[in-house]
């Protein structure tokens, strides 16, 4: 799988893209009736319990803005905070912080919402099972989602399109799962071979098989029980499909080895964070 690289030049230029989201064509007509010569003190605070990420992202975009902020990390990357917690303290002129402010903070509440809905995945299944993001992302934010999704604890699916073979059910529907596991077979290059299934005849078909990963698509727990119990002797095994907090912790009981979630990536609610003045 490709991995994730999360350089100091992506997030720059990533950085600078939603500043000229934000400053686009004008730059900041109310901050800049501010006298630039006054010199402030901001507090970034969490206004609820979460897992903090993304702050390499805020640094960056008042560095931008200007090279003489100074933004001092009070938590790390990666830790619990409970409400009213201070998290960086952001010291400069007054004008550039309240250039920054929305762009920063949108990206500490996308990272730290994925990163904190992650791990409470993680905390609720077995010590041998895996959270997985998968690849609906938002466009273009795939590589700070999956960056996310590590920090909360979970497992980065494949990347792209390229990374390994996928077989789902609108290919199967296209042809035929077994034909298409022969191809996967002969043309893998060493990718890894991941093929879902929707029912246990499917499984039925392509037990034996030189592949990787049985994918169990929307299955009810009973009969993903038997799914698990064919197929562990030969494959790696992994569930799908609408699972939420409340059910994760019985499908992670029937022995699956990772289980793949969109919603910690598609639909994560941000945290919420202010920069007091």
């Amino acid at each position: 799988m490709s991995q994730i690289k999360l350089s100091n030049y992506y997030i720059n230029n990533t950085v600078k893209l939603a500043l000229n989201e934000d400053l686009y064509p004008s730059g900041d007509i109310t901050s800049n009736l501010i006298k630039n010569t006054k010199i402030i003190k901001a507090k970034l605070i969490s206004n609820q319990e979460a897992m903090i990420g993304g702050l390499k992202f805020a640094k960056q975009t008042f560095k931008l803005i200007d090279k003489k902020i100074k933004f001092i990390i009070k938590k790390k990357e990666g830790s619990f905070v409970k409400k009213n917690t201070l998290i960086a303290i952001i010291k400069g002129k007054a004008e550039n912080i309240l250039i920054g402010e929305r762009v920063a903070l949108n990206f500490i509440s996308h990272i730290s919402g994925i990163a904190t809905k992650t791990n409470n995945f993680v905390k609720l299944v077995n010590k041998n099972c895996k959270i997985c993001c998968t690849r609906k992302t938002i466009p273009t934010l795939r590589v700070i989602q999956k960056y996310a999704v590590k920090l909360g604890g979970g497992v980065n699916h494949r990347f792209n399109l390229s990374d390994e073979f996928l077989i789902k059910d609108n290919h199967i529907a296209s042809s035929n799962i077994k034909a298409l596991v022969d191809l996967a077979i002969k043309n893998k290059k060493k990718r890894k071979i991941t093929v879902e299934v929707d029912n246990l005849n499917q499984l039925k078909k392509i037990i034996g098989l030189k592949f990787n990963t049985v994918l169990f698509d929307n299955m009810n727990i009973k009969k993903l029980k038997v799914g698990v119990k064919i197929a562990k002797k030969y494959y790696e095994t992994e569930a799908s499909g609408n699972i939420n907090l409340k059910s994760v912790k019985k499908i992670s009981a029937t022995g699956i080895d990772r289980i793949s979630i969109g919603s910690i990536t598609h639909s994560v609610p941000a945290i919420d964070f202010k920069l007091e003045i």
